[in-house]
């Protein structure tokens, strides 16, 4: 498992940052650095912003195949608790469509503990989202030792970075750390050839100057975790250059003088790579010590860069929750000051979604409403300032805006932590109705609340009585949610409340009641042994095996082309249609996956759509069934199942279409 690189970078830079100002007799910016243009012209990491894309984070249960509770819990067979995780500050997961039960208590506001999982498609989604709104340019993928057990779910993570980044205009680009990585110097140039050179086909790979961009980050710290000898680094520099790439160095903060937490030695493997980050995380945490390392690191690097021709992407970090370092985010406006004043071109920000060492720029908790009660994280508030979710990737944005010269270098930090003096509530959601139930679950649906500012998220409440308990919430560009864990044969009360970034809370939605399905499933299976066509197929994984009776044969779509879609004949117009069973092979190999699947019917072509598309669960656990109940009986002769997204696998699935008529 990779680690924290706080672990060793704490105490590396070996003194203060005057004392290093003293020791290289630095008094001020030189002008000639302040004035030096980068050696390339702007491309898609020269004058842009990159963040760093960590994507590790995982819960058993979302189909990765680590199955664990990665970078969450020491012991990652068990969900995360005050006394069992690696986290230091709490995500605000509103956004997410999906997420998982930990072991924390309730968060101050009662709603449940739950964390996301990078493995779901649309948590990568989300937080590329998230970059395209703030305009965020660019994200480094961080790839670690890919031959351990985390390999596998590394890969699927780097499909998915693709895949978000094609879908909302952004760039990325695979960034390897080689920490405790022994065979680093042979096994490194077999990944990227085997594996990760096939992604710089996509749009959306990021490249420089006409050629794909890699970084390796790691190459000359003076530690155990990267015990490499400069002949070996400098030969992978090499390497990646003659394959055509343009090479960027995740380098120590001394690497020109090289010392302190620089190995000696090493100034060829700098000089050798195109692009030069320094790492800053651990060396400075407050608006001091920022002025402190324009004078003693970034001017003097960013001319020593230019005489060798070399491009410079200094580290921009919002600073640790845990350590009170964010000053509601002065710290990190200072160090956006000080870079453009010194005329750097690019940045790199550490990082977005870093949760482990808490200098996260991805939405995080805004107060202790949002954060477990017996958890003792801190909220991004917690030097009494008020601060959206989304601060600090709002922050960034406009710290982009002045490094591109969009708007004039200022001292003044022009980012509002909350927008507006907001006491405004949103109107109350409308329309609130019922879209499906089973026997364990009730899929709701409204209309969107409005709000003077904004609508940050929509939360779901079961009534009783007078009294109402939060069940679940959404993001506010989110009208849907399915309620599960409810028991068979019982009446239900919903309503819906919407909320904004103050924290304003709207009056509920209209109420809806409704009664959940009996267990028992009487008729016979219509689909069974009937035509099936579909939109395409995976080698033998043929539409026939949906409905052979045999759970363990399965059908396979095109892979990497949704939307998809099945459809079952059933020979006669006047079919009742009521109740569709899906299942996947039972087979615990075949891990938790969730597929977002609508339901079309009707006596002839077109169909009618009677369902949209609703996210649904397979969980080998309750043998990989869904059962989904129309909302009334159907009268058709076809049916047809459309597929726009799973999980677990990038094509549609399904072992058995069944169809009932009551």
């Amino acid at each position: 498992m990779g680690v924290s690189r706080r672990t060793f970078l704490g105490t590396a830079a070996g003194g203060s940052a005057a004392a290093g100002l003293a020791a290289l007799g630095v008094a001020g910016p030189a002008s000639a650095a302040a004035a030096a243009p980068a050696a390339s012209a702007p491309g898609d990491v020269v004058g842009k912003v990159t963040v760093g894309y960590q994507g590790w984070f995982a819960a058993i249960g979302d189909g990765a195949p680590i199955n664990a509770w990665w970078h969450y819990s020491a012991n990652g067979s068990q969900p995360p608790s005050p006394s069992n995780t690696t986290i230091v500050a709490w995500p605000d997961v509103r956004d997410y469509t999906r997420t998982y039960p930990t072991a924390y208590a309730n968060l101050g506001n009662g709603q449940p503990a739950s964390l996301f999982s990078s493995y779901d498609q649309q948590t990568v989604d989300t937080h590329f989202l998230w970059m395209q709104q703030n305009n965020i340019d660019t994200a480094a993928l961080q790839r670690f030792n890919p031959n351990g057990s985390e390999g596998p779910t590394r890969d699927a993570m780097a499909a998915k970075v693709r895949s978000a980044a094609e879908s909302h205009g952004r760039k990325f680009y695979i960034m390897y750390d080689v920490s405790d990585w022994t065979n680093m110097q042979s096994e490194i140039k077999t990944d990227w050839t085997d594996k990760m050179k096939a992604h710089t086909a996509s749009s959306a790979y990021a490249t420089q100057n006409g050629k794909p961009v890699v970084c390796i980050w790691g190459f000359g710290f003076a530690d155990n975790q990267r015990p490499f000898a400069a002949g070996p680094c400098l030969d992978v520099v090499n390497w990646f250059k003659a394959q055509g790439c343009y090479v960027i160095g995740g380098v120590p903060t001394w690497w020109r003088t090289g010392d302190r937490d620089s190995r000696p030695g090493f100034s060829d493997v700098y000089h050798a790579f195109n692009m030069l980050s320094p790492w800053m995380v651990g060396r400075i945490g407050n608006v001091g010590d920022a002025d402190n390392f324009y004078n003693v690191a970034t001017v003097p690097d960013l001319a020593e860069c230019a005489t060798y021709g070399i491009d410079y992407q200094p580290c921009v970090l919002p600073g640790a929750v845990l350590l009170r370092q964010r000053a509601h985010g002065d710290f990190m406006w200072r160090q956006f000051y000080n870079m453009v004043r010194a005329g750097v071109k690019s940045v790199y920000i550490s990082m977005f979604d870093e949760f482990n060492e808490g200098n996260q720029i991805a939405k995080t908790a805004e107060t202790q409403a949002w954060v477990p009660t017996n958890s003792g994280f801190l909220a991004l508030d917690e030097d009494g300032t008020p601060c959206s979710a989304d601060y600090y990737l709002r922050l960034t944005g406009d710290g982009g805006r002045m490094l591109k010269g969009q708007i004039a270098l200022t001292a003044t930090r022009p980012t509002q932590p909350v927008l507006g003096g907001d006491t405004t509530a949103p109107t109350a959601p409308g329309s609130l109705h019922v879209t499906a139930h089973t026997s364990t679950s009730v899929s709701l649906a409204w209309s969107a609340a409005t709000d003077n500012v904004a609508v940050t998220g929509y939360r779901i409440m079961r009534v009783t009585g007078s009294s109402a308990t939060p069940v679940g919430s959404t993001g506010g560009n989110i009208l849907a949610f399915t309620v599960t864990g409810l028991t068979a044969a019982t009446a239900y009360t919903f309503d819906v409340q919407a909320l904004d970034a103050a924290g304003d809370i709207s009056q509920p939605s209209n109420q809806v009641t409704v009664t959940t399905d009996a267990v028992t499933q009487p008729g016979a299976n219509l689909a069974l042994g009937k035509p099936v066509t579909a939109s395409g197929q995976t080698q033998v994984y043929y539409p026939a095996n949906v409905n052979d009776g045999n759970a363990d044969t399965y059908w396979e779509s095109v892979n990497n082309a949704f939307p998809q879609w099945l459809q079952i004949d059933l020979g006669t117009a006047s079919a009742q249609v009521k109740r569709l069973v899906l299942k996947l092979p039972p087979a615990t190999a075949w891990g938790t996956r969730t597929q977002s699947i609508s339901v079309q019917a009707g006596p002839s072509v077109p169909l009618t759509t009677v369902l949209p598309f609703i996210s649904y669960t397979f969980n080998p656990a309750t043998g990989n069934t869904v059962t989904i109940t129309l909302p009334s009986t159907v009268t058709a002769r076809y049916v047809r199942l459309n597929f726009n997204s799973n999980t677990g696998w990038p094509a549609a699935q399904l072992s058995e279409f069944e169809i009932y008529s009551a």
